[in-house]
């Protein structure tokens, strides 16, 4: 019985299978939770990846495969075995370094104070180090090691090589588009804790060196218009106003100024007074001037040299380049052509099953007419952002009490829904969910996008609740910090 099922009949589903204690480590404290699926044949599967953020397309993807492998048996000790977790926890902590932003949304808060050097030096030096790991990961006997380190080395060498094979296509090039980037950074503030001075000035840190990282940022554009590596125009035309929200007088309108407006009151006056001086100071010195540079840079240069049409075909390499996004995102060695020939076998097969939920809805005329009615009657639709809001809880609600009757073993990590951010949300997608701390210092966030209600119909409110909160990537990520271990690379994809 699947979970649609359930919401239909509401029956109860029992399973026989028998559960099996299981270790779990992140960042040096025990994980928060965990989702174990129930398995027709009573085995728990087993996932021994952490997945690290709700934009690692390809790591999710994994995570569903690797369900199906593997019975959740503690891995056994070896000294190959041994060398693995060591090489992990190398690059782990490597990761958090060079990666200050991703350790920040774990939790992990090191390197709160410091943005990613994004300079092409920097990259350069990554994917020569990638190379040297590559190396070591292939001198380790794969035979030798536990079942469950055979799908992490699996899993691990796989993300090397797909890495270094696409870094010729230069992504890094690309770092904005209008659902994010440099433009919408301040964001990151609201996945950090902010309770001590020392948060505070973490933050005024990052404030203060943030004109180098649009520098950084700027240059890595630049380069990309060099090796015609860049956006449709008709992406990009959304960016300038969302530039234009982040060029702000007085400071305190800046977004980057939101951690400071609602400073505990466990802070003494004194170093409140000093915090929201220096807050105000790097903004105008640092913040806001960077952002004048990028919006001249982006209206007077960039735009004008994005592409007038769309297409991977269109940039370098392009064939090319769209196969090997392809293989990406699909976590297979299917060609494009062969995808796109299942997908026409999918659209055929859901087109009878449309057919079907006409009839039972009772509607009389042709499948383009149900998709009018459905697109434009008003009972579809919430009047209000409020509204909206309102069912979307309401949704989330009505699947959190089935979920015992498909998943022995539940997170214990709560989330909240919150509104897209409206300076954001014209651009973006329905949906999205950011993944909780690591550390359990942040609850998950079930993001849903309340711009222009009129539009967003009632009926689509379940499946992307199933899919981006419960029991989507909210209990799929829960699920994996299991082995003791962290997987060491960060995501993935756009």
């Amino acid at each position: 019985m699947n979970l649609k099922d359930l919401l239909k009949n509401q029956q109860p589903y029992i399973s026989t299978g028998r559960h099996l204690p299981l270790r779990q480590r992140h960042l040096g404290e025990r994980a928060r939770g965990e989702v174990e699926l129930i398995l027709p044949s009573g085995r728990n599967p087993s996932l021994l990846l952490p997945y690290p953020r709700m934009k690692a397309l390809t790591l999710l993807a994994c995570c569903f495969f690797s369900l199906a492998l593997l019975a959740a048996e503690p891995p056994k000790p070896s000294s190959e075995s041994a060398k693995l977790h060591t090489l992990f926890d190398a690059e782990w902590e490597h990761v958090m370094q060079t990666q200050p932003t991703w350790a920040s949304h774990l939790g992990d808060r090191r390197y709160n104070d410091k943005w990613p050097d994004l300079s092409l030096a920097a990259i350069e030096r990554e994917h020569q180090r990638s190379s040297n790991i590559l190396k070591q990961i292939q001198s380790l006997d794969r035979s030798k090691l536990p079942t469950a380190d055979q799908l992490n080395y699996d899993l691990f060498r796989w993300r090397l090589e797909i890495e270094l094979e696409g870094f010729r296509f230069g992504e890094h090039l690309l770092p904005v588009n209008q659902r994010g980037g440099i433009q919408t950074e301040d964001e990151l503030g609201d996945a950090l804790r902010f309770q001590t001075v020392k948060d505070y000035e973490d933050w005024i840190a990052r404030l203060n060196s943030f004109g180098v990282m649009m520098d950084q940022t700027i240059a890595l554009m630049r380069e990309g218009m060099r090796r015609g590596l860049v956006q449709p125009q008709i992406v990009m035309q959304r960016v300038p106003a969302q530039i234009q929200k982040q060029r702000v007088a007085p400071p305190e309108q800046s977004p980057f100024y939101k951690p400071f407006k609602n400073l505990p009151s466990t802070i003494a006056s004194t170093d409140r007074e000093r915090l929201i001086a220096s807050a105000k100071q790097a903004l105008n010195t640092s913040v806001l001037p960077a952002f004048a540079r990028f919006d001249k840079f982006f209206k007077d240069e960039y735009l004008p040299a994005c592409l007038s049409g769309i297409g991977a075909w269109r940039l370098p390499d392009g064939k090319a380049r769209y196969a090997y996004a392809a293989r990406v995102f699909t976590t297979t060695k299917l060609t494009p052509e062969e995808i796109h020939n299942i997908g026409l076998s999918e659209v055929a097969r859901i087109r009878g099953e449309m057919e079907k939920v006409k009839a039972l809805a009772g509607f009389k005329g042709t499948l383009p007419e149900f998709f009018t009615f459905l697109r434009t009657d008003k009972q579809f639709f919430c009047e209000t952002p409020q509204r909206l809001f309102m069912e979307y809880a309401a949704t989330s609600k009505r699947i959190d009490p089935l979920l015992v009757k498909l998943f022995r073993t539940l997170p214990r990590t709560p989330y909240g829904l919150e509104e897209i951010p409206a300076k954001i949300a014209p651009d973006t997608t329905t949906a999205y969910y950011r993944q909780p701390a690591a550390d359990g210092s942040r609850a998950g966030t079930y993001f849903v996008n309340l711009y222009r209600p009129e539009v967003r119909p009632r009926w689509e409110m379940m499946a992307l609740s199933l899919h981006e909160a419960v029991p989507g990537l909210r209990d799929v990520a829960r699920r994996a910090p299991r082995r003791g271990y962290r997987h060491p690379r960060p995501p993935m994809g756009p």
